[in-house]
């Protein structure tokens, strides 16, 4: 619903004042992108808090990088939270100060020019969900919150033609959810949110390296092995490195040298999970649109996209051409602010607050 006639020029006042965003509100990471600026921030979604309180430490300072740092690390006293689980709140009030945090950021000329937002949300996410984020964006400091759907937000971010009578199929492998769309004609065609995805793997190599090796490890050991040595297909190369953790056995701090071949045997079944329900999506797409995916293909974004040899785990599935999209860690942000440079003409596929 637009303003009435009287408050457009007072929204256009404000709006020379504001600061405009997108945000890409993402389990492992949060990511804020500017119209004309581009991406501004690129934080994980961790907050520090005081055990027992919702009491952001540092007035606000520890969200972010350095809340992140402090996982598993943490005395009694401070606990180093993630208030989004598979992509969808899961604490609240967390989030509301973690967003405020991040909108202040960007925000520095004044706390009571607020902006609007566009926040991009899972496409399964359910009504209630939908209002938790828009209520959480507005008591954070928005003056108006739109929302729309990764997968679109992604296709836009990545160059798709999603405008057009054709099929785009769109993988989103983020850290807590996937994202697998066909879209055409700014609808999707098929939508699917797995909670598999980053983390996900991340567990797998801590259970792996738990019942394999005898060797505790946390997951932000994890992640730094998936970085460094993971694949989802064979490499030409194989790597290897030394990770250190606690025996299971004896309870003391040892290290051992662990391969890149361990690691793909240990994301093994999360990739399979991962490709499965791209296939899936094939299955149900409409006979035409499936046909033009042999043109198009199917493009992968998101920080899951840049394990090795995902692409071509992909394409062994499927039987199609796979790529992935330039810059996929900010396909989804940088989607949000294009919404906010055409809101007229995304108005139709954007939920508000007047919805």
């Amino acid at each position: 619903m637009s303003p009435a006639p009287f408050l457009r020029p007072i929204e256009w006042l404000i709006g020379r004042f504001s600061i405009d965003m997108g945000i890409d509100l993402g389990t492992a990471n949060t990511l804020v992108c500017v119209p004309g600026q581009g991406i501004v921030i690129c934080e994980p979604s961790v907050v520090a808090v005081r055990r027992g309180t919702n009491e952001v430490l540092l007035d606000g300072q520890a969200v972010g990088t350095q809340a992140k740092e402090m996982l598993g690390r943490t005395p009694g006293s401070i606990e180093a939270i993630r208030p989004l689980r598979n992509g969808v709140i899961a604490d609240f009030e967390i989030t509301e100060k973690m967003l405020r945090y991040f909108i202040r950021k960007v925000h520095k000329r004044s706390y009571l020019v607020k902006p609007r937002i566009v926040v991009s949300v899972p496409s399964r996410i359910s009504p209630v969900e939908r209002r938790a984020v828009i209520n959480s964006a507005e008591r954070a400091g928005a003056r108006r919150v739109f929302l729309v759907e990764e997968p679109i937000a992604a296709g836009i971010g990545a160059g798709l033609p999603i405008a057009e009578p054709v099929a785009n199929m769109i993988v989103d492998i983020g850290g807590g959810t996937t994202e697998v769309a066909v879209i055409s004609l700014f609808g999707l065609v098929y939508a699917d949110s797995k909670p598999v995805a980053g983390d996900e793997m991340d567990r797998a190599i801590v259970d792996y390296m738990r019942r394999e090796r005898n060797l505790m490890i946390g997951e932000p050991t994890a992640e730094r092995i998936k970085l460094a040595i993971g694949s989802a297909a064979p490499l030409r190369q194989e790597m290897e490195m030394n990770v250190p953790g606690r025996d299971s056995v004896t309870g003391l701090p040892r290290q051992t040298v662990l391969r890149s071949e361990e690691v793909r045997q240990a994301l093994a079944e999360p990739v399979r999970q991962i490709t499965e329900s791209a296939c899936r999506a094939l299955e149900c797409t409409p006979p035409e649109l499936a046909a033009d995916l042999v043109r198009t293909g199917v493009v992968l974004c998101g920080g899951g996209s840049l394990l090795r040899g995902i692409d071509q785990a992909f394409a062994d599935v499927l039987q199609l051409p796979v790529r992935i999209a330039d810059d996929p860690l900010t396909c989804v942000a940088r989607g949000t602010a294009e919404f906010l440079n055409q809101l007229h003409l995304y108005s139709g596929v954007l939920a508000s607050e007047d919805d």
